[in-house]
């Protein structure tokens, strides 16, 4: 089989050529605090800039988070002590160097982005940034709007800002592929528009400089506090683009979601870190405080250790949830502090004020991701990645609350400082010789993978639990029965939105599975019931996987690198 100059044949998802193409210095695709702020540099940088989106450019994931943002903005705390406490949530496991990138630009990034006009909420007494604390956090460095909308406040900031800038936006746009030259480089990517615009069905914008910040890929499990976007498209077009993902079975699990009951699915309403911040405390059905004597932080240790307590005493107890009950703050601060939470929980019947919160963990961030350096670069030239969906070294085995907002505002900043001092190159997308198209699913197998997932790599795992989850994942695989148009046995599932949502979560699960299978210890949020320890003699390594075309389909590559073998070198960008 034939390879593109970087040494891997390429795969595609089935389905039309491209019947229209945009031109481009930079195509960034994805609408988050990553992609806007990532774009918004660009432009200023002069880089003819365009956005992809999956929804509305006010639709991506960070609409939706509650907490913050973190950073040593406070009086008397400072970069060192951040770094401290986000290296002890990550397990050992975190990059020293992008940690410290991370805290130390963190407080300007912040900064910058009220120059935007992010409004963060302030004292009235003093007129400074109110901050909060949340789980790991050994003070108040949280910076948050609207009480618990921060996310929306960050996106309303940013999505104006681009609007102003006139940067040009292809709303309700999945990604589908990264297309490259005859040299193996990025040279912009394939899109198909769902919807009315000025574009409609499969296109391309061409460029020689990608981004890709589409998020994470909760919807891998029944329940997750992602939205419906989050399908993991980011993480498989890199991986059949030839690119390396990273530390993807560290998946984090949040603590404290409302339980809305046993058959709930989708996205789940996410009761914030924040509101143990300010002093909510985690019982049982009985009212009992179990993280007591759990961790010197109690209710708020890191998010791990709280969603592997929670699971314990839900076992203990046959119990499917416990309670968050935060009936001593009163309904003045449940109004004004926590508003948007307040009004999830009277939408379901349930009142915060008077009554316990019932809660139960829930997937919702993934720590790994595509593999990059501290230029966001990965290891395919030209394609970038930043914010969830990529794998900077930042949160090791489990990201510390409220680092993932500025994680995607940090190195945004980082990518578009990069692509500003690449010379320009002319985006000439080739065709490679061995390229192979992989077959969409049916759109019914994505509850089938979102049950095995939930089964079998949640958040408690086994070596039985994750070989059962990778037989039935592989049971699903193109050209299997399962993997066929249900009523029509032998006929291949038709391309479209549904199916190749379905072949990128199909993807991502595989990986996932693959490298929980590997890893042999219970690290972060990574919990094996059959390796209850952790391993740092054999484990202080991340997870590293490929995806390489076959004759007979795909295989995945797994290694393993030394923890301090992070992040990969690379290649230079050439004019």
């Amino acid at each position: 089989m034939n390879a593109d100059a970087n040494g891997t044949a390429s795969l595609r998802l089935a389905g039309p050529r491209p019947g229209w193409t945009v031109g481009a210095d930079v195509v960034v695709v994805g609408s988050g605090v990553a992609g806007l702020t990532a774009a918004l540099r660009c432009a200023a940088a002069g880089r003819r800039t365009v956005i992809v989106t999956k929804a509305r450019l006010d639709a991506g994931s960070t609409r939706w988070a509650q907490g913050g943002i973190a950073a040593a903005l406070g009086e008397g705390d400072t970069p060192e002590q951040h770094l401290v406490d986000t290296l002890v949530a990550g397990a050992d496991l975190c990059d020293e160097t992008a940690v410290r990138t991370l805290v130390t630009e963190g407080p300007g990034a912040v900064r910058r982005l009220m120059g935007v006009g992010a409004r963060f909420d302030t004292s009235p007494e003093t007129g400074e940034i109110e901050l909060t604390r949340e789980g790991g956090h050994h003070r108040r460095r949280i910076a948050h709007a609207g009480g618990d909308a921060t996310g929306a406040e960050i996106s309303r900031a940013l999505v104006a800002a681009v609007r102003d800038a006139g940067i040009e936006t292809v709303e309700n746009a999945l990604v589908l592929d990264l297309l490259k030259d005859a040299e193996g480089r990025a040279a912009g990517v394939t899109l198909h528009v769902m919807g009315e615009g000025r574009h409609d069905g499969v296109g391309a914008v061409h460029a020689p400089a990608v981004v890709l910040a589409t998020g994470g890929m909760g919807q891998v499990f029944s329940a997750t506090t992602n939205p419906a976007v989050s399908t993991g498209d980011g993480v498989a077009l890199a991986l059949r683009a030839g690119a390396e993902v990273s530390d993807l079975e560290f998946v984090q699990f949040h603590p404290t979601v409302l339980y809305l009951g046993p058959g709930s699915e989708g996205q789940q309403p996410l009761v914030s870190e924040a509101v143990r911040g300010e002093g909510a405390h985690l019982v049982d059905a009985d009212g009992t405080r179990f993280m007591l004597g759990q961790h010197e932080l109690a209710e708020l240790a890191p998010r791990d250790i709280v969603a592997k307590a929670i699971t314990r005493r839900m076992r203990e107890r046959g119990a499917d949830h416990m309670y968050l009950d935060a009936r001593h703050f009163g309904a003045r601060m449940w109004e004004e502090r926590f508003p948007t939470i307040l009004a999830a929980c009277r939408s379901h019947g349930i009142d915060p004020v008077t009554e316990p919160v019932p809660v139960a963990p829930a997937a919702h961030y993934a720590s790994g991701g595509v593999r990059t350096d501290l230029a966001g670069r990965t290891t395919v030239p030209g394609l970038y990645a930043c914010g969830e969906v990529a794998c900077t070294g930042v949160h090791g085995a489990n990201r510390l609350a409220s680092n993932s907002l500025l994680e995607g505002l940090v190195f945004a900043e980082r990518i578009a400082e990069r692509i500003a001092r690449t010379p320009v190159r002319t985006a000439v997308p080739a065709v490679p010789a061995g390229e192979r198209t992989v077959p969409p699913l049916p759109p019914e197998a994505r509850y089938a993978i979102q049950r095995t997932m939930t089964a079998g790599a949640g958040v408690l795992r086994s070596a039985g639990s994750l070989a059962r989850a990778a037989e039935e994942l592989e049971a699903l695989s193109p050209g299997t029965s399962s993997g066929t148009s249900p009523g029509a046995p032998g006929k291949p599932a038709e391309p479209g939105v549904e199916s190749w949502e379905t072949a990128n979560l199909h993807l991502v699960a595989r990986v996932l599975v693959a490298a929980a299978l590997r890893r042999t210890e219970t690290r972060g949020c990574h919990w094996r019931e059959d390796h209850p320890d952790r391993d740092d003699a054999s484990w202080r390594r991340h997870s590293v996987i490929a995806l390489r075309p076959t004759d007979e389909g795909s295989t995945l590559v797994v290694r393993t690198t030394d923890s301090t073998a992070f992040p990969p070198v690379a290649p230079e960008e050439t004019p």
